[in-house]
């Protein structure tokens, strides 16, 4: 049975919550009129300045804020104001460790999720309004939802926890749970009465839930059944063993008018490497797919990857808006993914914009695969990440020290040298016993775009998103467990990636003992942001994302691994964290030179917000939550909410 939230003892008594019986209950209490006197959240036409209300800012996933009291003039005064503490629910030595949480703020309160609670701040001070504890399991530690009722039922606030879906009803001190069909642990998206979320667990897919009655309205599944577009994708019913091809990307973005919901989807498993088992192009895995946000009905979708074997997820839903090429207003949507390329097209349609090629690829040499022949790849923008490699490109002494440099160059010797045949070249086989060489592959398994997404400036025109330039490598060979298949590894095992940690040079830099402190064996820069032009499909600017202290100072401009993504603003900024060097910086939106910078008790993996306070006064906040597993244990409010503002 679903279990209650355990309401302060602030609550009146009359106000708590009833046992709910039912595996479906979010619709238990909306008979149950609010407290008299209490008012519905305001409509979202208030909202549209002062206010971060969903994940993204709004439905087009533009993290775009129309305030400019902080502006590319001043930012530089920006100062730390408040901050609210998290604790603690992961360890974090991983690069995705600690909260990755994105808060909401509406009508001068701010709604966020700790390690297992829920509370509502004063935007301005930081003052706790209430706070509500989460029992059996914590809270999405990615984003909240806020529904702002529908005339007769005041506002709630809902958080995925697993297979929960969970509402609080401020006004009236109600709480209610409903069971979803897969797990899932991020924002839900709100539009009219739908609650839309994805799936972290089988069956893949995407659901609509009705924010009244807690009702399922509607269901997406990834993998299409005999007589559905892109069955035939799945060859000899390889269909029937792949319900894992979820949509676990933070959010996703819709256009009202077109009435599109627009999804991303992950690579089909359960072996990211190997494809043997799911012969044919696997819809609709690594695709977009544009649904009828009605009923789900699939209106077009478009593939980044045939048959994935590089684990080249789409973990971020595209960004909407409108550009002038030519003569013509073009509805636009970019998308970033892990393949190192950007995807414009027309969003009522799914065409490419600027063009994308099926262009010709190496072919797979394992036994039992058939990797797809060619892939498709666009003709602009340019790769906004590294998509090839030369051992011209591994690391030397005078790009970063001798100790780093050593290691890198061993690796590639160890490994008996590195194949690489450029984009999409896949894991070479290597038999028992075999001195093969090794392939190479960029980007890695976490670049080059990841989970952060982008931002877009419908002023500007421009499309902002972070990249790492960082690789993979290795060989597939048997899997002991599992007769037929294949599984990858390497020199270092495993966990292949092909970085250098400074504190344990036999771990290969691996994200979970290398922390902040792995650094990758390819010349730097290890990440950037990158602006495009979306009515010219160009890139506007590139500049190195992050830094490395232990360097000498005219070396450290590396750019940094991390996770996260941007927000921008009217203000002509763009603001993100993002990087293991523990910093949170802003940039010039029109020409990429950082303006501000500010140093974390963690790194900040998360995307951050701008608001206006009930003060009049310009807020942007961060979620600092992610640390080195080579630190020293942090204490429970390390992992913390900071909000910054211009001097009073």
């Amino acid at each position: 049975m679903p279990r209650q939230l355990r309401l302060p003892a602030s609550f009146p008594q009359r106000l708590r919550p009833r046992c709910l019986a039912a595996a479906l209950c979010l619709g238990v209490a909306l008979s149950v009129p609010p407290p008299s006197g209490a008012q519905s959240a305001p409509a979202a036409s208030r909202w549209r300045a002062a206010d971060w209300p969903t994940y993204n800012r709004d439905l087009a996933g533009t993290r775009y804020s129309p305030l400019t009291q902080i502006n590319r003039d001043n930012v530089r005064n920006l100062e730390q104001v408040w901050s609210y503490p998290l604790g603690r629910n992961v360890t974090t030595g991983d690069l995705g460790g600690g909260s990755e949480f994105t808060p909401l703020v509406v009508d001068g309160v701010m709604y966020v999720a700790g390690a297992d609670h829920i509370a509502a701040l004063a935007s301005d001070s930081g003052r706790v309004l209430w706070r509500v504890e989460i029992p059996d399991g914590a809270p999405s530690r990615r984003g909240l939802a806020y529904w702002p009722g529908d005339g007769n039922v005041p506002y709630r606030i809902y958080v995925t926890s697993a297979y929960r879906l969970i509402a609080l009803s401020p006004v009236n001190g109600e709480t209610f749970t409903a069971v979803m069909p897969a797990q899932y642990h991020s924002a839900p998206l709100v539009y009219g009465n739908l609650l839309i979320v994805g799936s972290d667990g089988p069956p893949g897919g995407v659901r609509a839930f009705d924010a009244r009655t807690g009702s399922q309205v509607w269901e997406f599944l990834s993998v299409p059944e005999p007589g559905e577009v892109g069955h035939e994708t799945w060859l000899d019913d390889a269909w029937r063993n792949h319900p894992n091809l979820f949509h676990w990307a933070f959010s996703m973005t819709l256009d009202p008018e077109l009435g599109l919901l627009y999804t991303a989807f992950e690579s089909p498993g359960p072996y990211d490497y190997f494809g043997g088992d799911r012969l044919g192009d696997n819809l609709f895995g690594n695709s977009i797919v544009a649904l009828d946000v009605a009923t789900g009905e699939r209106r077009w979708h478009f593939q980044t990857v045939h048959h994935d074997l590089w684990d080249f997820d789409l973990p971020a839903p595209p960004a909407l808006l409108d550009v002038e090429i030519g003569d013509e207003t073009v509805p636009v949507l970019a998308l970033a993914g892990k393949t190192g390329y950007m995807y414009i097209l027309n969003r009522a349609t799914g065409t490419p914009v600027f063009g994308i090629e099926e262009r010709r690829v190496p072919a797979s040499d394992v036994p039992g695969e058939r990797s797809s022949p060619t892939q498709p790849i666009p003709v602009k923008p340019p790769p906004i990440a590294k998509v090839d490699f030369d051992p011209s490109d591994i690391v030397t002494a005078e790009d970063t020290n001798p100790e780093h440099a050593a290691f890198c160059r061993a690796v590639y010797e160890q490994s008996g040298g590195f194949a690489n045949a450029g984009p999409y070249t896949p894991y070479g086989y290597r038999a028992p016993g075999s001195d093969a060489s090794s392939t190479i592959v960029f980007p890695g398994s976490i670049g080059g775009a990841n989970w952060g997404g982008v931002a877009a400036d419908p002023e500007l025109g421009y499309v902002f998103v972070n990249t790492l330039n960082e690789g993979s490598f290795g060989w597939l060979e048997p899997y002991p467990e599992i007769p037929g298949a294949y599984i990858r590894n390497s020199i270092h095992g495993r966990l292949a990636r092909f970085w250098w940690n400074e504190a344990k040079p036999g771990s290969a830099g691996s994200a979970t003992s290398g922390g902040e402190r792995a650094w990758p064996c390819n010349k730097p820069p290890w990440a950037d942001l990158v602006a495009i032009d979306v009515a010219t499909g160009e890139i506007a600017w590139r500049v190195p994302l992050g830094i490395t202290e232990e360097l000498p100072a005219d070396k450290q401009r590396t750019g940094r691994l991390g996770m996260g993504g941007p927000i921008t603003t009217a203000g002509g900024l763009v603001f993100i964290g993002a990087t293991n060097d523990r910093r949170f910086r802003a940039f010039d939106s029109r020409t990429g030179d950082e303006l501000w910078e500010t140093r974390l008790p963690m790194s900040a993996f998360a995307v951050p917000i701008t608001y206006q306070g009930r003060d009049g006064r310009q807020y942007v906040a961060v979620v600092a939550a992610a640390a080195s597993a080579l630190d020293d244990p942090s204490p429970d409010d390390a992992q913390q909410l900071i909000v910054f503002a211009l001097p009073d």
